[in-house]
């Protein structure tokens, strides 16, 4: 009987025993499926409503409600100047929308700085900062970059025209902004128009009246000062211009004469005499 007896003893302590190994798995497997939980929990990005266009827009379109559509972005690299709320973005409701600054595409967050306040005024003085005026560049002077060329970017403008007896090219401006650009510019007669002061839009009219304009990109982030550029064809091919220095004429000074008059009867006759002074 303690035979039997010993026997179940141990068959129910190995069955115990098997009981907690398969529950202390089961715990195990649990904690390490919360583990990998977490870490993907941890990996996700955490993203946020904002608006996008429903389609491109180009300067100068208006912003209506129809055109805008509610798209998730990741909340870490969120744009300055997004708009989150139909509120934000039409704060003066639906029926006055925004007109469009620069270029957008669909999906692409619409910022501030890509839309005018609600109910501003459609065109180039929408664009303009205070004080400041608009320049449009004739199509012969963009048409090489009209496509390449976007609003905001800079450019250095150059005239080339006669300076006396010399054709010379001088450096006018630098780091003008452009704050339109139609692609059209063939059609339309301007492709490109600056943003200038008062001052610089009277010395681009005197340059264009006086000879011809041309322009050049800058690069983006280039702070390099760029001025006193002026050149002409004789300083581009090394040449030295030759002058030549006429000798002085010889003046001939002729000695001094004297001369008496004397008469003798009704005749006058002359006689040298020496020079007293």
């Amino acid at each position: 009987m303690r035979a039997v007896f010993g026997l179940v003893l141990l068959i129910g302590m190995g069955l115990a025993g098997f009981a907690v190994y398969t529950v202390k798995g089961h715990f195990d497997q649990q904690e390490r499926r919360l583990i990998q939980e977490r870490q993907r929990a941890a990996e996700i990005v955490k993203t946020i409503d904002i608006y996008s266009p429903t389609r491109a827009l180009t300067y100068g379109d208006l912003l209506t409600a129809e055109d805008v559509q509610l798209i998730k972005y990741a909340e870490d690299y969120l744009p300055e100047g997004v708009f989150k709320t139909e509120e934000e973005l039409f704060p003066e409701g639906l029926d006055t929308p925004r007109v469009v600054t620069l270029p957008m595409q669909v999906n692409e967050p619409i910022t501030a700085t890509k839309v005018t306040e609600p109910g501003a005024p459609r065109g180039i003085t929408a664009l303009l900062e205070p004080g400041m005026r608009a320049y449009p560049l004739p199509a012969s002077v963009t048409q090489a970059f009209v496509e390449e060329l976007r609003p905001t970017d800079r450019i250095d403008i150059y005239w080339s025209g006669r300076l006396g007896d010399k054709q010379t090219t001088s450096i006018i401006l630098t780091g003008i902004e452009i704050i339109s650009v139609d692609a059209d510019a063939n059609r339309r007669g301007t492709g490109v128009v600056l943003q200038v002061t008062p001052e610089e839009f009277a010395a681009l009219a005197a340059a264009q009246n006086a000879g011809s304009l041309s322009l050049t990109p800058v690069g983006t982030g280039d702070d390099t000062v760029v001025s006193d550029i002026q050149t002409n064809i004789a300083d581009v091919l090394g040449i030295e211009e030759i002058i030549v220095e006429e000798e002085p004429e010889e003046v001939v000074v002729e000695d001094k004469r004297c001369f008496v008059t004397r008469r003798v009867g009704t005749e006058r006759t002359q006689e040298e005499i020496p020079c007293t002074d």
